[in-house]
């Protein structure tokens, strides 16, 4: 950090009529923590870091290893559009986490990330990724708490009976006040039922939007008496939400899209098919980052518009994989998309074993099997000889210990903390009697 930089947020700060700063990180799991320090402590905040208990927080420290300090990434600063009151406002800023001797610490899900791109610029390659968000908005109860009520009953695209067009729109002015890119907001599937389409931005950047975006609808949705949640299939028998990441490599020294190559029948590169292929190696041993939830396999089910099968394709949106197209000419567009991770993850380390996986697809040239087009929810996958992705979070958990590149790109720490929480979650849930198997069970057997 220069002085001048520096000077220039103290003097923005200023400006800003800025109160209070929140202090931004998030867990390993993803979930988002705050630390708030009135706006006469930022500058000593910029200069030596706030210290915090880092054995309190998910996945973090043991007691012994607790004392860290966060250091405020100047970048991140932004106003929070609904903490402004009295002309005073509260600024955001995100942080990167330090252990007392200096060190990034190596359990920060957002320092992985920014090893794991810091790998891609090695290569000289910069990692983009675009997030489409799917959520829902549901009406509260009495108590004020969320109800499975859906707060309209429109479907894909409806105008005339969508209740929240509105709500979106405070939505999208939200995040385009925190620089945040909206390329489109629509109804989804199912009832009640939103998505919100960001633009593609560098790795690192595209995670804290994200992060940011999830505060930011659920924020909006509170001032309007509903609840937004990111759970992946919180109704039965419709779509789940997921979050399809289109993904792309840029040359650092000329700024061109390494996946484009106009005269392949795909619109790719070699690169490109390279970074499938390894996207479809590790999708087994990834998914558990990707789809972190027990209710996350609950959306990973044939006949809901979400992936099974380990495969790519363009018209095919039962692959895994796809290749949107794009318009004649517009080849710096060309991205992949993959569709199996859902909101719930952590966008940090989702976006960090997505690289990795396509790194080593490029390092080692794995060849990329055949497109598959057809619908492959109506065809035997053995005869395609298709593999397909775990079927529950534990299945998930099995595959990403078998699997030393996503182990090594989430480092020790992350790795053992991110599967000792998720192990624990999926022996709770294994062990719960739910109202199924009552319903099921007990007045026949």
């Amino acid at each position: 950090m220069t002085d001048d930089a520096r000077q220039t947020l103290l003097q923005r700060a200023e400006e800003d009529r800025v109160a209070f700063v929140n202090l931004q990180f998030s867990d390993v799991l993803g979930m988002a923590k705050t630390v708030t320090i009135p706006v006469d402590e930022l500058e000593d905040a910029l200069d030596h870091g706030v210290w915090f208990d880092g054995s309190a927080i998910e996945g973090f420290a043991r007691s012994v290893e607790s004392d860290m300090y966060l250091v405020p990434d100047l970048a991140t600063y932004a106003l929070v559009p609904w903490e402004q009151h009295d002309d005073l406002a509260t600024a955001r800023m995100i942080c990167n986490i330090y252990t007392p001797d200096g060190r990034p610490f190596g359990g920060d899900p957002r320092h992985i990330l920014a090893s794991v791109s810091r790998q891609a610029a090695d290569l000289g390659f910069s990692f983009h990724v675009a997030p489409e968000l799917e959520f829902f908005l549901f009406k509260l109860d009495g108590d004020g708490r969320a109800s499975h009520l859906p707060q309209d009953y429109a479907g894909y695209f409806d105008v005339s009976t969508d209740q929240a067009t509105l709500i979106r729109r405070q939505m999208v002015r939200a995040l385009q006040r925190f620089g945040i890119v909206v390329e489109a907001a629509h109804h989804e599937v199912a009832a009640g039922q939103h998505e919100i389409d960001l633009r593609h931005a560098e790795a690192l950047q595209a995670a804290d939007q994200t992060v940011t975006a999830r505060l930011t609808l659920k924020a909006i949705a509170q001032f309007n008496g509903l609840y937004a949640t990111f759970m992946p299939k919180p109704v039965a028998g419709v779509n789940g939400s997921g979050m399809h990441l289109h993904q792309s490599l840029f040359d650092l020294v000329t700024g061109q899209n390494v996946f484009a190559d106009p005269n392949d029948a795909y619109g790719l590169s070699a690169t490109a098919r390279h970074f499938i292929a390894g996207l479809l190696e590790h999708a087994r041993g990834m998914c558990a980052i990707l789809a972190p939830l027990v209710n996350s396999y609950k959306r990973l089910v044939p006949g809901f518009e979400a992936p099974v099968h380990i495969s790519w394709g363009r018209t095919n949106r039962s692959a895994l994989v796809r290749v949107p197209s794009i318009t004649t000419g517009r080849h710096q567009s060309t991205r992949i998309e993959l569709r199996c991770p859902d909101p719930s993850c952590n966008p940090y380390l989702a976006y960090a074993v997505m690289l990795a996986a396509g790194l080593d697809g490029i390092k080692r040239k794995l060849p990329l099997r055949e497109a598959a087009e057809e619908d492959l929810f109506h065809v035997d996958p053995r005869a395609r000889g298709l593999q397909t992705l775990p079927a529950s979070l534990g299945d998930a958990l099995d595959a990403m210990r078998q699997n030393t590149l996503i182990q090594q790109a989430l480092g020790p720490i992350v790795y053992e903390r991110f599967v000792e929480a998720r192990q624990l979650e999926w022996d709770n849930y294994r062990s719960f009697v739910s109202e199924w198997e009552l319903s099921r069970y007990l007045g026949v057997f």
